[in-house]
């Protein structure tokens, strides 16, 4: 997928009923200086509106970052949407504070592993290192 130019493309945004905005911003800032087409779709999006952006600009990842606690719950379904919508071998990745309270990180990995993202990060994560990643993982850079 991505654009003709080369450009890898990312669908990024916040997901569900969340206005936290900086680490939204700090991350699409970082991709474009690595080179990414950053389609950011800003906060308070659904899973259909990561889906439609990610069809419409035929995007190689979507980023859904979450802070307020409520990512388990919203990130439900995702890749079953992504399928259904025919965008289901997309790379989806997530990342922030996706849990309510303190809990081992290791066991929210494999939580949001099972529900079929490709990688998940904790609250904190720099944002080279979820590029590095990116760049490795669509075998790229």
């Amino acid at each position: 997928m991505g654009d003709r130019k080369g450009k890898m493309t990312v669908v990024l945004g916040v997901l569900g009923v969340d206005a936290h905005v900086v680490g939204n911003k700090i991350m699409a800032h970082a991709l474009e200086i690595e080179g990414f087409k950053v389609v950011n779709i800003g906060t308070f999006s659904s899973q259909q509106d990561f889906i439609r952006a990610a069809i419409e600009t035929a995007a190689d990842a979507l980023l859904v970052g979450s802070l307020c606690g409520h990512g388990e719950m919203e990130c439900r379904g995702f890749r079953e949407n992504c399928i259904e919508a025919g965008v289901g071998e997309i790379h989806l990745v997530v990342g922030g504070n996706l849990v309510v309270g303190k809990q081992n990180w290791e066991e929210v990995e494999k939580r949001f592993l099972q529900m079929g993202f490709n990688r998940a990060y904790p609250p904190g994560v720099s944002p080279q290192q979820v590029i590095a990643d990116l760049k490795k993982d669509l075998q790229k850079g």
